[in-house]
């Protein structure tokens, strides 16, 4: 069946639009993780003196676009979807061109920069589409092919990445990435009509989004969950960081990472499936607590067993398997977390789902930079930030829980419970 928007042109199916709406999604994914696999030439050529500074090539990319995710949700509310997709997409080709040029890091980490913001197009307003065309429960099953296609890509992006790299060298990566983007964007020109028609737009103006950011920030419920989430991003990066140097490095299967993460990325993507299953039986407060919670307990697990002196084939198992549960607990945490955030925002959901995420976004990469800086050669500087966030997080998800009972007592209703 074909998409109930209106208008003179050819519509795609359903099948056709999940396709095209998880490869924009998809752009982000294939640019952090296919590089991963390239940190260490990186580090060597372009800083011998400290190759740890290469894994900001990853926090680079997230500032970038946790930052633009500020504003191109209501640029979009102004100017259409596709305009901003296809400008946004333009300036992330123009970031991997800038970078597969880049004669130093600091240059690297600018183009990588220009990229993340390009890239808030496509994730930002390929949701808004999404919402455009197909509302309440058909919206959910689109939004789950689509993010069951999406999970893939991390799969096998370092692999890619590898075969790439081997072939033609770490700045070839920047090659696929425009290609990859370019097809996107083609696709998106050729195949999907414009979705907010221009009866609906709203003038951008920067005392609404100022008035969205003062209601963000002053709503309690909204306001932890925003800290939560931080945290939860805190985890994700420093982990996205340090995996590649800790396989490398610490257990020096630095050539196998490709098909571990590969393997890794399955197991976590499972994650989604079973929140859906339980998250209306737990409430998705006590379900990202418990997350959270579980978390930092294996964490201190992972901690001990190194600090013990668990060397070889054992300490590699235990690591593999804590790793498995940090990228499992985000499918737990992230989505619940951000749904708690916005459901005292229905009034200005799209304004606000751009604050919460660049927030969020933003904090989170500039809490796990340094942290992703001191690596040493073992695991500790990843087990004990994962293990400090976990904590935070479970406090501040603690502090929520009180918030829902007082709510209670009072006789309102606390969704998020």
């Amino acid at each position: 069946s074909d998409l109930p928007g209106a208008g003179l042109r050819k519509v795609p199916s359903k099948a056709e639009f999940i396709a095209l709406i998880a490869m924009l999604f998809a752009i982000i994914a294939f640019s952090i993780d296919a590089l991963l696999p390239a940190l260490p030439r990186i580090g060597a050529e372009l800083s011998p003196s400290d190759p740890n500074r290469a894994q900001l090539i990853v926090i680079a990319f997230v500032l970038g676009m946790g930052a633009a995710t500020l504003v191109t949700g209501p640029m979009s509310d102004a100017w259409g979807r596709k305009p901003v997709i296809l400008g946004g997409t333009l300036l992330y080709i123009l970031g991997a061109a800038l970078a597969w040029s880049a004669p130093t890091l600091e240059l690297l980490l600018l183009a990588r920069f220009v990229q993340g913001v390009g890239a808030a197009g496509p994730r930002v307003v390929g949701m808004a589409i999404v919402r455009d065309l197909y509302g309440g429960r058909e919206m959910a099953r689109i939004l789950s092919f689509i993010m069951l296609v999406f999970m893939l890509v991390p799969a096998v992006a370092p692999l890619v990445g590898s075969w790439i790299i081997a072939a033609a060298g770490w700045r070839a990566m920047f090659g696929a990435f425009v290609i990859f983007a370019a097809v996107a964007c083609l696709w998106l020109t050729l195949r999907l009509p414009e979705s907010l028609p221009r009866a609906a737009r709203r003038p951008m103006r920067a005392r609404v989004l100022k008035q969205a950011v003062a209601e963000v920030l002053t709503h309690p419920v909204v306001r932890l969950s925003i800290m939560a989430q931080t945290m939860g991003y805190v985890m994700l990066f420093t982990t996205i960081s340090l995996i590649q140097p800790v396989f490398d490095q610490v257990f020096d299967r630095g050539a196998q990472f490709p098909l571990w993460f590969a393997g890794m990325a399955v197991i976590s993507g499972s994650a989604s499936i079973i929140n859906a299953a339980l998250v209306m039986r737990l409430g998705m407060q006590r379900l990202a607590m418990a997350a959270f919670g579980g978390q930092m307990i294996l964490s201190g697990i992972m901690t001990l067993s190194w600090v013990a002196g668990l060397r070889g084939d054992v300490i590699f198992v235990i690591y593999l398997i804590w790793q498995c549960t940090v990228l499992f607990q985000s499918g737990l945490t992230v989505g619940n977390l951000n749904a708690i955030a916005m459901e005292p925002m229905a009034h200005i959901a799209g304004t606000a789902a751009s604050v919460i995420g660049a927030i969020s976004t933003v904090a989170g990469a500039l809490i796990a930079a340094p942290i992703a800086l001191v690596f040493n050669g073992t695991p500790l500087p990843m087990s004990l930030g994962v293990g400090g966030a976990s904590a935070v997080a479970f406090v501040l998800l603690w502090r929520l829980g009180r918030i829902e009972r007082r709510l209670r007592r009072l006789g309102a209703v606390a969704p998020f419970k």
